[in-house]
């Protein structure tokens, strides 16, 4: 029995001596232009099932037959590389030190919004733009809406009474457009975007913004697109330490680090070290209001100004653990806020008494993200959020005559509303072959409402399981059909999602992008539980809506005619057109017209264009853009009883964004600048007995920013300017005033506080 194992033993030393010696090993170090390391650059044998990923110092090794063989190193944002190595057996032989270039086709950005994985701008199949952590920077911007309000397509929306703002992007508004944080949707109360603002401008590494319904990857609400927020990264440094305080006038009101004005301080720092990294951060941000009326003010007084900026204090803390290898990536995200908006009454100069109003928002999001690349063909990639989101109420009486305060008991006037969420989320991303991906996932949604106006305390459960691939058997066209399969614990989801999107290379610069998609908004809590009543309102949930669907289609067409070093320049004309069905609207009960619920009343559709260029040359970047979208007149169906008028109505935008660099003094200039058209709608209005539809319009109107920004000894960088240059306040509108419950009326639009002044210093320190 010994002599038997012995030989068999024996037998296989010797095996596997042999396959050892048909074998060589290859090893090199993989290096940007400036001698930095490449992480994760794929090293490929040439037709061989043979590859590694290069490791965080860039270093790799790698095992191959006997030979001549042909080594392709390849990497995201660079020019592949490519050797031929002769190897002997059971012999190491050495590359040294690989230096890619930056490819020509890739010096533009990398997305990761609805990817398979980070690519460029160039090879991505959806319309996509950025916004980098550098244009962030020069902006001086306190919030996102600061940023993104002189974006083509974007629009807000101000509601003075509650001190919150909307977006509308494409014609459509927030309850549209699907808010993500680091890929994870933010939760709201409502179909107002208010989270948006909600968010810490210091953590922003970039905003990617995808054009058109994004429902096959991420569900409910992506109908006009995705913002995607993706924060900061701890970095290369073993530790970064960093601060910022900025100081701005609201319009020329103003108290140096307190009340008037805009006050924002940041701390920050951040550590890693073998993998292991750290990062840790903490905001301030003091609205001190504008236009406020005095504090003894009559309540006729404080109510007859539309354009009051109420105060507003925000505190936000964020913390992020993480650890990556050359395989495997976990992260742990927590971000937290507490905010106050003072709503102060005027004063009944009868009783001395004024009724003041705190709305306080607490929101925390915890996520957990992790990516493990099984081998260069299969990945898997996970992420968990949850989310609590909590607004209180707070009415008291202030008695001015011996100045004390006592809580309100009038109908509304305390309440607290509790929201919650976890989303969890997994996908496997696999390479049948160079010509064919795949990526099925599935998606767990669940959402928890409760509070003293919402009834019971619902819950939704939404389970979707969706499958996508990219297709690229034909040189030059790259397909991508998916399906979304979805099931609803409440309201009748549509139970399949198709989208199909295609990228064709026309000419090696000039792409063409085609798509189309279906795609669906989930009926909200507060639209199906909603229950509000008081002296002024009557307003019921709707427990029985169904989900809006929309049919969209998009076309883009590309044109790169020079990619080079010092000179990048690129124009994208892009089309696009939505038809929407079951659209939730406010609307009278049928059992009870004095009662105003949500209902599935109307179709509603957008259409429009854009035209942008970008032209990157030496020190010089410019973004120049036009616009044109069309929104649907509901009111053109009804010809006979309203009269004659057009199916859509159009609004113009023009916008530009010029960055100069002297690099010598270490000094950039940058001017936004953005040109909104007047904004058409129809209405009703009753002559004579007979009701009929009129064009109201909204003014037109400029917004720019111009800001310096000087950077001092390498860590500390001064930033100085003015927005709203052309001190816009308010627009004018003759529109009858039907705009919902919060509608100020015709005659002015709140839009702004006027022309502000800004100045801000920020520290950055490191340890390499």
């Amino acid at each position: 029995m010994k002599l038997y194992l012995l030989l068999i033993t024996l037998l296989f030393t010797i095996g596997t001596s042999s396959a050892q010696q048909n074998k060589g090993v290859i090893t090199g170090k993989i290096l940007t232009e400036k001698g930095l390391p490449v992480s994760g650059a794929l090293i490929e044998v040439q037709k061989e099932k043979l590859a590694v990923y290069s490791k965080d110092d860039g270093t790799f090794r790698l095992t191959a037959p006997v030979g001549k063989v042909k080594i392709v190193v390849s990497a995201t944002e660079y020019r592949s590389f490519a050797t031929e190595v002769t190897l002997n057996a059971a012999q190491e032989s050495t590359l040294g030190s690989i230096r890619l270039k930056p490819a020509a086709e890739k010096l533009e950005e990398v997305v990761i919004t609805g990817q398979y994985e980070p690519q460029s701008l160039k090879n991505s199949v959806y319309q996509t733009r950025i916004i980098n952590g550098e244009r962030i920077r020069l902006r001086a911007a306190t919030n996102i809406q600061q940023v993104l309000s002189t974006e083509l397509g974007f629009r807000f929306s101000n509601d003075m009474t509650l001190g919150t703002s909307d977006i509308y992007m494409m014609g459509m508004s927030g309850r549209n457009v699907k808010i993500l944080l680091d890929g994870v949707p933010l939760i709201d109360r409502g179909d107002t975007r208010e989270s948006l603002n909600q968010i810490d401008i210091n953590t922003i590494e970039r905003i990617e913004i995808v054009e058109g319904p994004l429902s096959v990857s991420y569900g409910s609400d992506a109908l006009a697109g995705v913002v995607n927020i993706i924060t900061k990264n701890p970095g290369k440094s073993l530790l970064n330490i960093s601060a910022r305080v900025q100081e701005e006038t609201a319009g020329k009101e103003y108290d140096a680090f307190r009340a008037k004005g805009n006050h924002l301080q940041n701390l920050s720092a951040s550590w890693q070290n073998k993998g292991w990294s750290a990062l840790i951060g903490a905001t301030h941000n003091e609205f001190g209001g504008w236009n406020q009326a005095a504090v003894t003010a009559a309540p006729e007084i404080v109510d007859a100004d539309v354009n009051r900026w109420k105060p507003k204090t925000q505190w936000m803390g964020n913390a992020k653990l993480g650890y990556q290898n050359d395989n495997f990536k976990v992260s742990y995200l927590f971000n937290g806020l507490d905010e106050t908006l003072d709503a102060r009454g005027g004063m009944n100069p009868n009783n001395f008494k004024a009724r003041n109003q705190k709305y306080i928002t607490n929101r925390y999001t915890q996520q957990l993200q992790g990516e493990w690349r099984l081998n260069p063909k299969l990945q898997l990639s996970g992420v968990i959020g949850y989310s609590d989101l909590q607004r209180k109420t707070k009415t008291v009486i202030h008695d001015f005559t011996n100045n004390t305060e006592s809580l309100s008991t009038g109908a509304g006037e305390q309440d607290v509303s509790k929201f919650n969420s976890v989303s969890a989320r997994t996908t496997a991303q696999y390479k049948l072959s160079e010509q064919v991906k795949l990526q099925p996932g599935i998606e767990i949604n669940l959402d928890q409402a409760s509070g003293a106006r919402i009834k019971g305390d619902p819950k939704i459960n939404d389970y979707a399981f969706f499958i996508s691939s990219e297709i690229n058997l034909i040189k030059g066209i790259n397909l991508r059909p998916g399906l979304r399969f979805i099931k609803n614990s409440v309201y009748d989801a549509p139970p399949v999602i198709p989208s199909i999107n295609a990228k064709i290379e026309l000419l090696q610069d000039l792409d063409l992008r085609l798509g189309y998609a279906r795609g669906f908004r989930a009926p909200a809590l507060r639209e199906l539980y909603y229950d509000f009543f008081d002296a002024s309102h009557s307003i019921m949930g709707n427990p029985n809506l169904k989900a809006e669907e929309s049919d969209s289609y998009t076309a883009a067409l590309s044109w790169a005619p020079v990619q080079e070093h010092d000179l990048r320049l690129r124009s994208t004309l892009n089309g696009f057109y939505n038809n929407f069905k079951n659209r939730i609207e406010f609307g009278q009960a049928a059992d009870n017209p004095s009662i105003t619920t949500m209902i599935n009343i109307s179709k509603y559709k957008t259409t429009g264009g854009t035209f942008e260029n970008t032209l990157f040359w030496k020190d010089f970047q410019a973004t120049v853009g036009f616009s044109y979208i069309g929104t649907y007149n509901k009111y053109s169906e009804s010809e006979a009883e309203l009269g004659k008028t057009p199916q859509f109505v159009w609004a113009a935008e023009l916008n530009s964004n010029l960055i100069y660099t002297f690099k010598k003094i270490g000094t950039s200039i940058n001017l936004a600048y953005k040109y909104s058209g007047k904004r058409p709608v129809y209405e009703l209005f009753t002559e004579n007995n007979v009701q009929r539809a009129r064009l109201a319009t909204t003014a037109a109107f400029n917004m720019a920013d111009l800001m310096v920004s000087k950077i001092f000894f390498k860590q500390l960088t001064l930033n100085a300017g003015v927005k709203n240059m052309f001190n816009v306040t308010t627009l004018a509108s003759n529109s009858l005033g039907s705009g919902g419950a919060h509608s100020t009326g015709g005659g002015a639009v709140p839009l702004s506080y006027g022309r502000s002044y800004v100045f801000g210093i920020s520290y950055n320190w490191s340890k390499l």
